[in-house]
């Protein structure tokens, strides 16, 4: 799968990054995780906690698929709000899923402390303004639900915003204790954690036929070496959807432009997103740039993404200056790539009878980084344990409220 194109700017932020050889002999272990981006990567780091013989393999050098487009704002809030999660799921269920994604968080915060490379986590708070007059019904509806459930949260009106922003919105949400960090990073600071704790990892290693059997699986690569596992999780991001279709995700294309280093930034260099969707999103990094992405496309074919990549980035360029008209963005960095979501707004944790021994991470949607580190938790219990508490709210049959009436 074709998954980006551009300039990306995360590969320029690591000095010497860790080389992974490619694998050249047959191998068994006990857990084989196929995807050495950032949710295989967090899959890792926990099983290697634990007395087992782990293997990570990648197609490409670890770190090269979508983990480099991937901007990483870090929040327990996602693309569908907790009163349409509410209206799917069920007021306990929705808010029980964004209690978890808030301690993820907390749990990110963790990892960045324990693993050998910096990748400048730093909390954030978060804004999120109505796009419109039309969308203040739902920032009132969004507050008050979160009140209700003790999340942090601060209502802002017109006059108040405006006092700290220079641009016009009716209404907004203000967060505490969101997160940024540095994906590309995170994700090699995570595979040398694994790695010092004796996690086996292979770059280059491409597996494409695989026989499932009743207490193991075998998967041959496309050198025909055989990788011989008790367990195997598929934490391959949107390419995951070429091992197991999954009826429930959908892959659209999306755009993002980073600057040059800027002087001038916004209030406390807030992350920002809007009500609108598709809607536009930013965030600063520590060298003093800014990441502004938005203008989405339906479209699931990478020609047809990255032919319209150079007139999306002097778009974005224009959508910016209309909200920060003093400061001036040069994009340095510009990008095009697969976005992957799910039709109800919840990641999904995939255990399917025709694959036996198999666990899916799709950890799709706008905090993939935050629902990778849920169900790579969950997984790494399920493999040891036998059974996690909330597999209720991400395995794919999970029950709607609709499915429940019926």
């Amino acid at each position: 799968m074709d998954l980006q194109t551009g300039r990306f700017y995360w590969p320029t932020t690591i000095g010497h990054h860790p080389n992974y050889p490619q694998l050249e002999e047959d191998l068994t272990c006990d857990v084989l995780i196929i995807g050495g981006g950032s949710s295989g990567a967090q899959c890792a780091y926990y099983l290697s906690q634990y007395d087992l013989d782990v293997v990570v393999v990648d197609k490409r050098e670890i770190g090269s698929g979508s983990t480099s487009a991937n901007t990483a704002l870090i929040q327990y809030s996602g693309d569908k709000m907790f009163f349409e999660l509410a209206n799917t799921f069920g007021e306990d269920r929705a808010a029980r899923h964004l209690k978890i994604c808030q301690k993820a968080i907390d749990e990110i915060e963790k990892l960045a402390k324990d693993i050998p490379i910096d990748c400048h986590f730093t909390r954030r708070d978060s804004l999120y303004y109505a796009s419109s007059q039309d969308d203040v019904k739902k920032i009132d509806q969004e507050y008050q639900l979160l009140k209700k459930h003790d999340f942090d949260v601060v209502y802002m009106t017109e006059a108040e915003l405006i006092k700290l922003y220079p641009f016009q919105t009716p209404a907004a949400i203000y967060s505490y204790n969101d997160a940024e960090l540095n994906p590309l990073a995170f994700t090699y600071g995570l595979l040398e954690k694994a790695k010092s704790n004796g996690v086996k990892i292979f770059s280059n290693t491409e597996v494409i036929r695989k026989k499932a059997e009743e207490d193991y699986v075998q998967y041959f690569t496309t050198s025909q070496k055989l990788i011989k596992a008790k367990k195997v999780i598929v934490a391959a991001g949107y390419e995951g959807l070429e091992v197991k279709k999954e009826k429930n995700a959908l892959i659209t294309s999306s755009y993002a432009i980073i600057s040059k280093p800027v002087e001038e930034f916004w209030h406390k260099r807030t992350l920002i997103w809007e009500t609108a969707r598709p809607y536009f999103y930013m965030r600063t990094t520590p060298d003093n740039r800014i990441i502004f992405g938005g203008l989405d496309e339906t479209t699931e074919f990478a020609d047809r993404r990255n032919s319209m990549l150079l007139h999306k980035r002097d778009l974005l360029v224009k959508e910016f200056t209309k909200l920060f008209p003093s400061i001036k963005f040069e994009p340095e960095f510009y990008l095009a790539a697969f976005y992957g979501g799910t039709h109800d707004g919840m990641p999904i944790l995939g255990i399917y009878e025709d694959i036996p021994n198999s666990y899916f991470l799709y950890g799709y949607g706008d905090n993939g980084t935050v629902y990778s580190t849920v169900l790579a938790q969950m997984i790494s219990e399920l493999i040891v344990k036998g059974s996690h508490p909330d597999l209720d709210l991400y395995i794919q049959t999970r029950p709607t409220l609709s499915s429940v009436i019926k």
